[in-house]
């Protein structure tokens, strides 16, 4: 039998609607619903986590590690709370015993010649005028020598002049031979000054140089005396050597105040000044406790170590301490105020930053990394400036496995997206698992 046209185009045409019936009463997915596509992409790694809810607008993501129940157990995690205290705002730093510089005085011989005797030994305490040792100078010999001269010839000037003087009112000497006699004195006595200030400068007193004159014997040594009172820290001359004015003889320190010499990091210069209170101790007298200020802070920065020297000067009455000895200086630094306390091993250095595990307390094993700035350190605990706040509950021990879970999974801090509301876009976590068959 043939089909006409418009017979198939009549069946062509309900065929189509029938087709839309259909359509239209078979029930379409719920919005939002998650195909099975979109399931198997949202599994996670069993031991991380996400945030369930994003961050602000452009706003950086928090890193979110999760741990399972055996994993925390095998890690030895403790969880302990953020307790209020206050920064103590000290700073605890190594130093070294260093002799106070103005109080320090290397003694070199006024004249050169030969080292006849010493008068000091090593490490002896001297008093400020005590001879240390005795030099032969025929230097010295030979500026006395020429002040003796210049004196006797002034003596037998100044005779003259007085009867050239005496002539003159007689009429028996022109006055212009009084007026060349009185030149002649002028240029002798500045002879006499030249040479008795040459005697002073080589170190003879002047009640010495007050004694020579002719006739006398011409002493040839010279005695080096102690500018200061101190101990004798160094000494270089013996018996029978020959120096010169430059030679160092001695080193002599007053140890009745002494230099501590520490190191102050970069990060702390706002918080020390000059004049800020400080404490020396050492291991040799732990029970001995020495107040001191800061009296300088070095302008340069040691470019290797990043650190500055800082000095404090302390009293020493007792000598107790010795030049070299390692000291601990506490510095009450600037600054200080209410702040959070937590234990000191929470805090892992994660790159440039320091930052704590915040436990989440409305899901267990989930810990939110949360960069902290910190303050002073007392004992086993460390003063938190921002970051967390009292009552937080961070990873007291254990936290460096938390930080290596974190390094394992690659999870980093990331900018969330404007207008990001899915879970994906406040925290990372590990890669899902690829659905299996």
């Amino acid at each position: 039998m043939t089909i006409g046209w418009p017979a198939l185009i009549a069946g062509g045409i309900g065929l189509l609607a029938a087709g839309a019936g259909i359509a239209y009463f078979v029930p379409r997915p719920a919005p939002g619903a998650n195909s099975p596509q979109s399931t198997a992409a949202g599994a996670v790694h069993p031991m991380a986590g996400a945030l369930p809810s994003a961050p602000a607008s452009g706003a950086p993501a928090d890193v979110v590690v999760t741990l399972t129940p055996e994993a925390i157990q095998r890690a030895g995690i403790v969880i302990a709370p953020v307790s209020p205290g206050r920064d103590t705002s000290t700073l605890r730093l190594p130093g070294v015993v260093e002799p106070n510089a103005y109080k320090q005085v290397v003694i070199t011989p006024l004249v050169g010649g030969r080292v006849t005797r010493v008068l000091a030994e090593l490490g002896q305490s001297v008093r400020r005028g005590q001879p240390l040792a005795e030099i032969f100078s025929p230097e010295l010999a030979e500026a006395e020598t020429r002040f003796v001269s210049a004196r006797a010839e002034l003596d037998a000037h100044e005779r003259e002049l007085q009867r050239t003087e005496k002539l003159v009112e007689i009429g028996s000497a022109s006055r212009q031979e009084l007026e060349r006699l009185h030149a002649e004195h002028t240029v002798k006595l500045t002879a006499v000054e030249s040479a008795k200030s040459r005697l002073e400068l080589l170190g003879l007193s002047p009640s010495t140089i007050a004694n020579l004159g002719p006739g006398k014997e011409v002493g040839a040594v010279t005695t080096v005396f102690a500018p200061l009172a101190g101990v004798v820290t160094e000494r270089a001359a013996n018996a029978g050597l020959n120096v010169d004015t430059t030679a160092k003889l001695f080193t002599v320190v007053d140890l009745s105040t002494v230099w501590v010499v520490a190191d102050l990091y970069e990060k702390d210069f706002s918080r020390v000044s000059v004049g800020t209170s400080a404490t020396v101790r050492t291991k040799a007298f732990p029970d001995t406790a020495l107040k001191g200020k800061v009296s300088y802070i070095d302008p340069q920065v040691n470019p290797e170590t990043r650190t500055a020297k800082v000095r404090v000067e302390v009293a020493n009455p007792k000598q107790e301490l010795r030049l070299g000895m390692f000291a601990d200086v506490t510095i009450e630094a600037e600054g200080g105020g209410a702040a959070a306390l937590i234990p000191h091993a929470a805090v892992q250095n994660v790159g440039n930053e320091t930052a704590v595990y915040v436990a989440d307390p409305q899901q267990p094993g989930r810990f939110i990394e949360r960069e902290v700035r910190l303050g002073a350190r007392s004992g086993n605990d460390v003063a938190v400036l921002s970051g967390v706040k009292p009552g937080d509950r961070v990873v007291a021990e254990g936290s460096f496995a938390v930080r290596a879970e974190r390094d394992r999974l690659g999870l980093r801090p990331t900018e969330a997206p404007a207008g990001a509301n899915a879970p994906a876009a406040a925290s990372q976590s590990a890669p899902a698992h690829e659905p299996q068959g």
